[in-house]
This record gives C-alpha cells, structure tokens and sequence, in this order.
C-alpha cells in the first residue's frame, strides 16, 4: 500500500521547510501568505488535508484566515538601567494600543550580560511565540539561538542593540556609531581647546551597541580633538553601584579628569561619585536615555547632556515590523528610521 504523505513531503512539493509546512498546517503566525496558499495546496494535492475551501480558493484554512492575536516577546536584560526598564513596561501598559493590530506583546526581563540565559530565554520564548523582539548580546550562543528561531519562521527583531551574522529579520535602534561620534563631539567643543583627560563607562563591550558608541566617540576624537586623552574605559554592567564604583576610582586616579561620556545606562551612579567629589559642576558628563533620573541630573547640573531616542516610537515600529510580516509585506515598510535626540538642560521636552 502506498505510504500516507508526511509533513516532508509536502514541504518537498512547496518548496519551503518543514518548520513552515508545520506553522502552516497549525495555523501559527509569520508565515507570508503565499506561502501559507502553496503549502495548502501542497497538502490538498497529496491528501494530507482535504481540500478545504481555503485551498481551493487559494486563501488559507480557517486559523489563518481569522487568526488569532499574534503573540510577541519582548526579552530585555534584567537590572536598574532604567530606560531599559521603562522600555520593558510601556509593552505590558501599552496593551490597549496594540488592540488594532491584532497582536498581544508580554515582556522578560533575562539575567542581564549571560549570553547563556538569554539563548535558553530565546528557544524558551520561540516554542510559543509568533515573533520575539531582544536587546542583543554579541555571543555565538545567542547568534545560534536567533538562527534557529528564524530558520522555524519566527521572526526576531533586535532592539537598541544588533547582532552580527544572525539572519535577524531586522534592527530597530540608533546608529550607535553615530552616537558615539555626537558624544565625543559633546565633550570636545564643552571642554575646548585645552589640553584635557576624559574617561568613559560602558555597560559591557558585549553588547554590539556599547562597542560600536565606543569607536564612535574614539574616532571622533583622534580627527577633531587631538588635544583630548582617553585615560581609560570601564565596564559597570549598567549598574548604578558599579557606576559609582568605577567613577569614584577614575577621579581618584584622575584628580584633572575633564569628561565622561557613559556609553550605557545607571548615570546616577556616576553623578553619585561626581558629587561627593565635589566634581559635578566641573566634570562634562554625556549620557544616554532620558529618564526620570537623568532628567533631575539635567536639570541639577550634574549631566550636560543625553542622546535618546523615544522608547514608544520604538515599541510602536516593532509591532509594525511584526505585523508586516505576518501580512507578507517587507519588514521596514512604513517603520521609519530610529530618530536620536540630544537633550539638554534648557530644552528638556
């Protein structure tokens, strides 16, 4: 007798993996639509399925034609970065205006700088979601994790900070290069001419973001502002005690230090230590993400400036990027490019 059709021999005939023959047959989301009409067809043709009005009509079954809300998870590193955090919970406050779009979002915060935990969080997530949305460590473990996932059809987003070489469906965030040259060009017209120390403070090189903020503000430097030395970079893992920690040893061992430029997030923790030394008034200090915190430091003195970007226009184009490929259009239709602001104390919005 001859062998009953399996789920390989349908992807054979489609022309599409059998990780999208099975979302398909699910009626799981991420699959473009004509995909999902030639895997229908497909299956009618070797009677795996009868052929349903969806097939024969060239639409989809009826899971797919009334699909449920496409569910998105937003994984983000765990801490007291606060931007981060704020990022974090618009998802779980902004459900209502995800409503339209058919779409349900939820949010991890994973144990932040282990690119191990965030691989498992990742495998965990993709087992159940239609679309995942990460804050990126550079890793061969997490680069792994995404290209499996996308390689099963769920589409991964990364956010604030990309990944390298990992099949990503697209980037949403600053060009952080261009970031890092803003900030070193900041520090060199506040400080000017003379000849001056300045110091910076990443959460870790880790993260592609940090990294590429660091050449940035490096390359900027050595064109525009020879006069200025980097004495040193520290990495405080966004933490505010570290922060202060690593501040405090940098003006201990640099009584003349003239700048800091914080590459991630917990400034407080810098402006902690530039104010018990007696430095808040004197040090320029360049950060990033506009916060509750950092704005007090705007207006207190202690910052002279933040570049950030708007984390709701941010939440809002990862939906969009979802969405769009659910409905078979190109990711970054419509999604508009991430827009950096530069924040200072008398223009504060």
């Amino acid at each position: 007798m001859p062998k009953a059709p399996r789920i390989p021999d349908i992807a054979r005939l489609a022309g599409v993996s059998t990780a999208t023959v099975d979302r398909v047959l699910n009626g799981r989301a991420g699959v473009r639509a004509g995909t999902v009409q030639r895997v229908m067809r497909a299956a009618a043709e070797l009677e795996y399925l009868p052929a349903t009005a969806g097939a024969e009509d060239g639409g989809a079954p009826g899971p797919a034609a009334a699909p449920r809300p496409m569910r998105l998870s937003f994984l983000l590193p765990a801490g007291n970065n606060r931007f981060i955090r704020m990022l974090g919970d618009m998802v779980h406050y902004s459900q209502e205006h995800w409503t339209p779009f058919n779409v349900r979002c939820r949010t991890e915060f994973i144990e932040s700088f282990n690119p191990h935990e965030l691989a498992a969080a990742l495998r965990r997530h993709g087992e159940r979601a239609d679309g995942i949305a990460l804050m990126a460590l550079e890793h061969p473990a997490v680069r792994e994790a995404v290209s499996e996932l996308v390689a099963a059809g769920v589409p991964v987003v990364t956010l604030i900070s990309d990944l390298s070489n990992s099949g990503r469906t697209a980037y949403l965030g600053l060009d952080n290069r261009a970031a890092g040259r803003t900030a070193g060009y900041l520090i060199g017209r506040f400080i000017g001419q003379r000849p001056a120390k300045v110091a910076l403070i990443a959460g870790s090189r880790s993260y592609r973001a940090h990294e590429e903020r660091e050449a940035g503000f490096l390359h900027v430097l050595s064109e525009m502002f020879e006069q200025i030395e980097v004495v040193g970079l520290r990495e405080g893992h966004d933490d505010s005690e570290q922060n202060y920690l690593q501040a405090r040893s940098l003006l201990e061992q640099h009584p003349a230090l003239a700048g800091i430029y914080n590459i991630g997030g917990a400034s407080d923790g810098v402006a902690r230590a530039l104010k018990d030394a007696g430095r808040d008034q004197k040090v320029v200090f360049i950060g990033h993400g506009l916060t509750p915190d950092t704005r007090a430091l705007l207006i207190d003195g202690s910052m002279d400036a933040v570049i950030t970007q708007s984390p709701q226009a941010a939440l809002a184009s990862a939906v969009r990027i979802f969405v769009n490929v659910r409905e078979g259009r190109a990711p970054l239709s419509g999604v508009e490019s991430t827009r950096s602001q530069v924040i200072f104390r008398e223009n504060l919005p």
